[in-house]
């Protein structure tokens, strides 16, 4: 949150954070930002939010609210954009991890591995119901768009 909140800072933009840790508290948190109408919603990365995955999707066309997302995940299920790492090369990181752990590696010992392969995911359809425009711009870099 620190580091969005200072991205938004810089960017001159103002942010207001929903916290929700139940389904009632989303359905709660989206009919606040239906009346506040903010301009985006950035929903944050969590296994809860990644559980609850099609109802945030599903609130945020409701509410005609723009929203990008730290997985794809949200966009397969409906949800606008998403921008962040590579799952699938997450994962072969992860089982390289193990692997080397199995043949006796100290994992402390193991160096950090920061993500190096983003993915850009945009829902046409979502864009259309919700009247945007998306950019050519964006449409050419995108890894993947559902139409």
């Amino acid at each position: 949150m620190t580091d969005i909140e200072a991205a938004a800072r810089a960017m001159g933009l103002q942010i207001k954070v929903y916290n929700a840790d139940t389904g009632a508290e989303i359905d709660a948190a989206f009919e606040a930002m239906g009346r506040d109408r903010p301009d985006a919603v950035f929903v944050g990365v969590s296994a809860f939010l990644n559980g609850r995955r099609v109802q945030l999707a599903h609130l945020a066309t409701f509410y005609r609210l723009p929203a990008i997302y730290g997985v794809r995940d949200f966009v397969e299920v409906g949800g606008l954009i998403s921008y962040g790492s590579d799952v699938i090369d997450s994962n072969r990181q992860a089982g390289r991890y193990v692997g080397r752990i199995l043949k006796g590696a100290k994992p402390a010992e193991l160096p950090i591995v920061k993500e190096d392969k983003f993915e850009l995911v945009i829902n046409a359809q979502t864009a259309r119901m919700l009247d945007l425009t998306v950019p050519s711009s964006l449409l050419s870099r995108a890894d993947e768009i559902i139409d």
